[in-house]
């Protein structure tokens, strides 16, 4: 008996979407490099070349050949550039993004912004180095603010990927920072 599953077929699909995805893929690896490199500019305080960086980097992102077989490639890029732009407006102290604002899934904005915890007691602590309570206090209040804001949003692993892991260490890092801040402020 010979029976015919049309493989030649799938694999043709298959080899097609392989070639989709690599190209896809290629083109991701810089644009999440800038967006990491626009994060260290902040922390270094040049802000502007920071903000220009991630224009560029949003502007290559959403020029990238995106087919509903490679659509999950953006969520690296989208946490990255959510992690870059609401560190860049708390630093600015301007109005804190929503997802929709910054035109990504809400998966993507809740594990940015779990990533963004960690850069804040970065700030934090580096304001706690430079003698300035105030601002690192500021950070503190905000990476505590986000955390608490995330509480309610508690799904398995196969509802909201990778969400519950970065949420717990976000947890841990706001209790570390809660206790560097007190133990420069006494």
């Amino acid at each position: 008996m010979e029976i015919d599953i049309g493989a030649q077929k799938i694999v043709a699909e298959l080899e097609g979407r392989e070639k989709q995805h690599d190209e896809v893929i290629s083109q991701t690896r810089p644009i999440i490099r800038d967006f990491a490199n626009s994060i260290k500019l902040i922390h270094s305080g040049n802000i502007s070349d920071a903000q220009m960086l991630i224009e560029a980097a949003r502007k290559s992102a959403l020029a990238l050949p995106i087919t509903p077989h490679t659509d999950y490639l953006l969520s690296p890029i989208n946490q990255e550039y959510v992690e870059a732009k609401a560190l860049l407006c708390v630093i600015k102290k301007e109005q804190f993004p929503s997802h929709s604002f910054l035109g990504v899934p809400f998966e993507d904005y809740l594990t940015g912004l779990c990533d963004l915890v960690g850069e804040l007691r970065r700030q934090m602590l580096e304001e706690l180095k430079a003698g300035k309570g105030n601002e690192a206090k500021y950070y503190f209040d905000t990476m505590s603010a986000i955390y608490e804001a995330m509480i309610p949003i508690r799904f398995s692993n196969s509802i909201l990927p990778n969400f519950r892991r970065k949420q717990d260490v976000a947890r841990v890092q706001v209790e570390q920072a809660r206790s560097e801040l007190l133990r420069h402020i006494d």
